[in-house]
């Protein structure tokens, strides 16, 4: 018997050997019986001393021979058992995880397709089971199987609930904790899932984003780039960007290392590049920094820039960054002056400002951290904010709160730049070039405060850049007068680095000196003053720096430190300077102010101005036999227009500042605020600088005060010979009489300088002097017409702000004096002020004692009062509302203003007086004609005083100074009660401003109300707002109530002050008790001015200043207020819209505290909207005339259209849930459809009436225009209103509309005034009844047909503005015929049922 031999035992290196020669399968490769051996050989082999080579090898060798014949059965079947076999060794652990794993699981990847399907949820299930055991990259192979097995399983029809059995799989890799190595591979595989649904796919998201702060920074990049690369697959482009924004705005933004930096410049050119290949990545950016103000942080704003320089998106990224900026700083700008906003939401907006500034700032300065390629945008940006600066008021505004403003924010951008980019350098200063060329006056301001910035900051660097600033300076006599001084001003400190800029710049202006426009001149005299105050300004500089180099030298080295005194640019340019002198007025004026300004900078050149002044100054002065003064030639006149030619008093102010400047530098008495602030002093020399035509001058100016005292103007002025008009002749003598004033001005200066210092008996002669140049100064006043009463002003010709007393010469003459520099300094009109009270003491004791026995002294006594009274008021008034004409920079602001606060005290003195003297002569003279006009010219002075007054509260109120002037002013407080309030006040400013209220203001305010001084009144009523407005809440509620006190217990018959009273009420009232002031004051003005049914009262039971006589001015302040708050509601309509949109999107930015800030907001909007609908409720029912009647109308169709824009806004869009209307919108809905809808349609249809009954009166006409426009308007508007409650009823189930009444009919025919109206009239009326009953019954089927198709039963816009176009064109074209008036016919009104939706 034969037996066959059993075939060899296989051994795994049978298998590697059997791949590796390519020789066809053996059978039992094939045969089912062997594949548990084959699959042992893995296992076995995974206990090896290298189990990764050994594993790999055999796996590799077992792949390659079942990929010949994959499809057979029984190989597929082997190929699950590996699978399955080695997927537990690698999630074991029992081999290492390196390349040869990477290779074998790739290997696997591709013959996934030929495992059976149902072994696939074992393979799944051990890899889930793996997935927290991962700790690094390396761990992650496996994963790299799961999208194909989820896509097999998910794909078969083999596996019941295959979706159930996917969805599973992902909960649980959603819900298990990944490690930073997970997530990245998380990240990479998960765009080969692309069953993932929406939420799925934020939760994934979310779960990145948790997780990205574990992630090692160099793999930061490589992660960001597969989520832009997965965004672009179209997976959640938006929370893809959002995540990316908030984690390195926010949770990278602490960690501000240079690594950080460099990985975010990294990620920025990611983002670049991404937005490239996609352009909806871009699109998204700029829509989420747009949709929510929470994304911007400093991330943001250099993505923004880096997306920027993608060309298509260059416009929109910066404009969108533009955009968020100036929102910010209106918002907190509007949230500031607010009332009704809570102190949160002005928190938030301040917070909004500073995160900006911080977000933008921050993006600058890192700019320099592998993200140059976004430098370009920032140039860009900054130079787009800088330009935004015309017509911006932010900076005052944001100097109060610490912040930059825009301004401001574009210069420390470009100069973060400027120091950190070599290459953005040429840039700035080309843009600087280009702009300053190319932009309007206002605009380059702002680039100009740039370059001086550039200069002071960097002055080597820009020495580079000095051929730049010559080719700028090439254009000089082709810009504006103000841009070219500017232009020379900020380039003058860098010519102490640059003799060549120097020089140029002097060739520059001796060429525009040749120009025949004046304004080129000025600006090149004004350039050449900045010239030689900038060299001045350097050698001062080099001396003190020597000096503090020697500070251990002794004195008489210290003297031997060189300075070129008296050499210079002075010297040089004075030739030029000299041609000067011959030019117009307004030259010689930059020319004198430029010597005073000269001397302040370097008092040793003080002989040299005087010489250079002497010989000029002797062609009009003259001593031969007596003192000669050649005013005339000061004047010229051609083709019989007079103009000042020699501004004389201008002259001898340069020639009086420069002796005052000496004599207190040389004087050992204690400075005084003014020069103690310029720092002036006499040294050596100085003293050696008095030359002889300084002693000339001195002499000179002594003369000439001797020679004007008691003068005529006969005296002075010699009349022309070539004259041949006595109208020339006649604007001759004014023309001089104006210099005259200005030299008496001077001459005071000088005095009141002198009466400060002079012994007792001297200050007597001095006093006499001042009286006769303010009495000779009067006489010439009236005779160049420059005031109508020789002892003041009437209130209605005050003096403008800008201009001074010579505002009132005619037309022909030259206006030199406008805007002029004033000639009295602070501290003389303070010692002027003094001595008028103290004479007015005087005069007042004087009259009372010799009444009976020296009537004529006694008059003369207050004549002479009086004139110096007007006088010091007069120039006061001036010399402060020039106050901001004068800039802060300037050294003569300094000067002659000083401590201008200083005025407050003796001002207030003399209204006391003056209020005093009113009381006493109005009760003494009552009836005498005489005393009559005593009282009036009392009055006059009063009221000029207390402007005065209010102009300089006005220019201290942002200022540290107003704690002390108040301070001041309630010293001398008539009012002695102690005040309970204010001494439980700690903050001293607080205090001081309730102090002067309570004290001062309104005790005078009662004191005017008797005298009935409506116009003073009015005055102190303003006085009271605007530092009632600066106090807490509290105190100026205490105002407010005060306020409305006033006008429950006066009964006030004049317009004026009934109108400031109520204004002083509803400004200090706090919100929401303004409107319902405003609210009560329009119910008690109804009852005056009386309705349809019911006859007016003569006045209010309730506020008896409301009367037939203020009822109408009273109206005009309610009306204004309801205008401000429907301007209010504007801006707040678009937070509602920014605030609906984010919580309806609920983004997961969305965070609860704000949602109920957001819910305040709109409740205290619609709180808002409720009493202006009961308001407007009050004047509809009003019997108004037209200009109010035509004023309400305009306010509600605004109001209406806000109303619209609100309801359209509680209307969720498509894909979000409806909420639910609140119940204080619905009481908003309900109030305004019964209280104000209705009676608006019968208001108007009055309007109409009476215009029809009046059609004959003159300006009908354009009446009929104006209403053609504003009543389609309200219509359409009311129709929007109730089209969009329509749909809100609807999408939300609740009928916000069932108290609601809707008009049927809105027919605008143009009815013929000839025609028989009235007699049509009752007929119409039964009709429209009628129609109104019929229609009733079939509310609910209208209501929604209207709901439905809009305004399908009522006028369309189109229709209603194609009917005012066609009304405007017949006017047009028939001027001669009368327009027909144009009228809503009033048709039956709706009454919707309870039911009805």
């Amino acid at each position: 018997m034969t037996t066959t031999a059993e075939p060899p035992p296989i051994k795994d290196t049978d298998i590697v050997r059997l791949a590796q020669t390519c020789a066809p399968l053996p059978s039992y490769l094939l045969s089912p019986d062997s594949h548990s051996l084959l699959i042992s050989f893995l296992s076995s082999r995974s206990f090896s001393s290298s189990p990764s080579l050994a594993v790999s090898e055999y796996a590799l060798s077992l792949l390659s021979l079942i990929s010949t014949s994959a499809h057979t059965p029984s190989l597929c079947t082997l190929l699950s058992s590996l699978l399955l076999s080695y997927t537990h060794i690698f999630t074991s652990l029992r081999i290492p995880h390196d390349p040869n794993s990477l290779k074998t699981l790739q290997f696997f990847n591709t013959l996934l397709d030929y495992v059976p399907v149902t072994d696939l949820p074992q393979v799944v299930d051990s890899i889930l089971s793996y997935l927290p055991l991962i700790v690094d990259s390396d761990d992650t192979q496996i994963i790299d199987l799961l999208p194909r097995c989820l896509n097999l399983i998910r794909n078969s029809q083999e596996i019941e609930r295959d979706g159930d059995f996917v969805s599973s799989v992902i909960d649980r890799i959603l819900a298990c904790n990944w490690s930073k190595g997970l997530l990245v591979k998380m990240v990479s595989l998960v765009r080969d899932i692309p069953f993932l649904d929406k939420v799925r796919g934020r939760e994934f998201l979310e779960k990145v984003f948790a997780g990205m702060a574990r992630v090692d920074l160099q793999d930061l990049p490589s992660l960001v780039y597969q989520l832009l690369v997965l965004a672009s697959k179209g997976f959640s482009k938006r929370e893809v960007i959002e995540g990316i924004v908030m984690f390195f705005g926010s949770k990278m933004g602490s960690k501000a290392s240079s690594i950080v930096r460099q990985v975010e410049g990294t990620v920025l050119l990611h983002a670049n590049f991404a937005v490239k290949q996609d352009p909806s990545l871009g699109q998204e950016v700029v829509g989420l920094v747009r949709s929510d103000l929470r994304a911007f942080n400093h991330f943001a704003v250099a993505i923004l820039f880096s997306v920027s320089r993608v060309r298509r998106f260059g416009d929109s990224s910066l404009g969108i960054l533009k955009t968020t900026l100036l929102t910010t700083y209106r918002d907190y700008k509007f949230a500031k002056d607010c009332k009704w906003l809570t102190d949160d939401l002005k928190e938030e907006y301040l917070r909004n400002v500073k995160v900006v500034e911080k977000a933008t700032l921050r993006a600058v300065d890192e700019s320099n951290y592998g993200r140059e390629h976004i430098v370009p945008s920032i140039v860009q940006f900054a130079f787009v904010l800088l330009e935004l600066v015309e017509g911006a008021n932010s900076k005052e505004l944001c100097n109060s709160d610490g912040l930059l403003g825009i301004e401001d924010l574009g210069i420390q951008m470009l100069k973060t730049l400027f120091a950190v980019h070599d290459m953005a350098r040429n840039e700035i200063i080309e843009q600087c070039k280009f702009r300053i060329l190319s932009l309007k006056p206002e605009q380059s301001i702002a680039i100009i405060r740039l370059l001086g910035n550039l200069i002071e900051s960097h002055p080597y660097i820009m020495l580079e850049h000095v051929s730049r600033l010559k080719e700028l300076l090439d254009y000089f006599t082709f810009m504006h007068v103000k841009v070219a001084s500017s232009i020379v001003t900020v380039i003058s400190p860098l010519i102490k680095f640059s003799r060549d800029l120097q020089d140029y710049t002097i060739l520059v202006v001796r060429k525009a000196m040749f120009k025949q426009e004046d304004t080129i001149r000025v600006a090149a005299i004004n350039a050449i003053i900045d010239l030689i105050l900038a060299e001045k300004q350097s050698r001062r500089d080099n001396l003190f720096s020597l000096q503090e180099s020697s500070s251990q030298a002794s004195c008489s080295q210290q003297a031997e430190v060189p300075c070129r005194t008296g050499k210079g640019l002075f010297q040089e340019l004075s030739g030029l300077l000299q041609r000067c002198l011959y030019q117009q007025a307004k030259i010689k004026e930059v020319v004198y102010y430029g010597l005073v300004k000269l001397v302040l900078a370097d008092p040793s050149s003080a002989g040299s101005v005087f010489d250079f002044l002497w010989p000029h100054f002797l062609r009009f002065f003259g001593e031969d036999v007596d003192v000669r003064l050649g005013i005339s030639q000061c004047v010229k006149s051609e083709t019989g227009k007079v103009s000042i030619e020699e501004p004389l008093d201008c002259l001898l102010s340069c020639v009086s500042w420069i002796l005052l400047l000496q004599s207190h530098g040389k004087t050992d008495r204690p400075l005084d605020s003014s020069w103690a602030c310029l720092g002036f002093s006499l040294s050596q020399e100085n003293e050696a600088g008095r030359s002889l035509s300084a002693e000339s001058l001195s002499g000179a100016f002594s003369k000439i005060r001797k020679f004007l005292r008691n003068r005529n103007l006969g005296d002075i002025i010699c009349p022309s010979q070539d004259s041949g008009s006595t109208s020339v002749e006649a604007d001759r003598s004014k023309s001089c009489a104006i210099v005259l004033s200005g030299m008496i001005e001077v001459i005071l200066n000088v005095i009141a300088d002198e009466w400060e210092r002079a012994t007792d008996l001297f200050k007597l002669e001095l006093e006499k002097e001042i009286i006769e140049f303010v009495d000779l100064h009067d006489s010439w006043e009236r005779d160049a017409c420059l005031s109508q009463q020789s002892a003041g002003i009437r209130k209605g010709n005050l003096r403008s702000a800008t201009n001074e007393i010579h505002n009132k010469i005619d037309s022909g003459h030259s206006k030199v004096t406008q805007g002029r520099i004033p000639f009295l300094a602070t501290s003389s009109l303070y010692q002027i002020l003094q001595m008028t009270l103290k004479l007015y003491n005087t005069g007042s004791n004087a009259n009372a004692a010799s009444q009976n026995h020296s009537q004529f002294s006694s008059s003369k006594t207050s004549k002479c009062c009086s004139k110096i009274i007007s006088f010091v008021l007069n120039v006061s008034l001036r010399h402060i509302t020039l106050y901001a004409v004068i800039g802060k920079e300037n050294p003569l602001r300094t000067l002659i203003y000083g401590e201008i606060k200083m005025l407050g005290l003796p001002l207030l003195r003399l209204i006391c007086l003056l209020k005093s003297g009113a009381r006493s002569t109005t009760h003494q003279k009552k009836k005498e004609a005489k005393g009559k006009k005593d009282v009036e010219e009392q009055r006059e002075l009063l009221h000029l005083a207390l402007v005065c007054l209010k102009e300089l509260l006005m220019i201290n109120m942002q200022s540290p100074d107003l704690t002390v002037l108040l301070e001041d002013m309630v010293s001398v407080a008539t009012f002695d009660d102690e005040c309970q309030t204010a001494t439980r006040i700690d903050d001293q400013a607080t205090r001081s401003k309730e102090l002067f209220i309570v004290k001062t203001l309104k005790p005078l305010f009662f004191e005017l109300l008797d005298l009935s001084f409506s116009g003073e009144v009015e005055i102190v009523c303003r006085m009271i707002s605007m530092i009632g407005e600066k106090l807490p809440c509290e105190l100026r509620k205490v105002h407010g109530a005060w306020a409305l006190h006033v006008c429950k217990d006066k009964e006030i018959t004049n317009t004026k002050v009934a109108k400031s009273v109520v204004t002083l009420a509803i400004s200090l009232s706090l919100p929401p008790n303004d409107l319902s002031l405003c609210r009560d004051m329009a119910t008690e003005v109804l009852k005056v001015i009386g309705s349809e049914g019911q006859e007016p009262s003569k006045v209010s039971d309730v506020y008896p200043l409301i009367n037939e006589s203020t009822s109408i001015a009273i109206n005009s302040c309610i009306l204004h207020m309801i205008e401000v708050t429907i301007v209010d509601m504007d801006w707040a309509i678009k937070k509602l819209k920014m605030f609906y949109s984010v919580t309806q999107k609920s983004t997961h930015l969305r965070q609860n505290g704000e949602i109920a800030h957001g819910l305040a907001f709109e409740e205290n909007v619609n709180s808002r909207a409720e009493e202006v609908v009961k308001i407007l409720a009050c004047f509809v029912l009003m019997s108004l005339k037209d200009p109010q009647a035509e004023q309400l109308v305009r306010l509600a169709g605004r109001f209406y259209k806000h109303l619209a824009q609100m309801s359209k806004l509680r209307i969720a869009p498509k894909g979000c849930k409806q909420v639910l209307p609140t119940l204080k919108f619905q009481k908003l809905v309900e109030i305004t459809c019964t209280q104000l809808t209705a009676p608006l349609y019968n208001f108007v249809a009055e309007m109409q009436k009476s215009q029809l009954e009046n059609a004959n009166n003159r300006g009908i006409i354009n009446k009929i225009k104006r209403e053609n426009k504003c009543i389609p308007d309200l219509i359409f508007q009311i129709e929007e209103y109730e089209k969009y409650l329509i749909q809100l009823s609807k999408a939300s189930k609740v009928n916000v509309l069932r108290h609601a009444k809707r008009s049927t009919s809105r027919d605008f025919k143009i009815i013929d005034s000839n025609s028989t109206t009235r007699e049509e009239d009752a007929p119409n009326n039964e009709a429209s009844h009628n129609n109104s009953t019929a229609v009733e019954s079939d509310s609910s089927e209208d209501s929604e047909d209207l709901g439905e198709n809009g305004l399908e039963t009522n006028l369309s816009p189109e229709s209603a503005g194609a009917l005012a176009v066609e009304d405007s064109v017949s006017d047009n074209e028939d001027g001669d015929a009368l327009p027909n008036a144009k009228r809503i016919k009033r048709g039956g009104i709706v009454q919707d049922s309870d039911d009805e939706v």
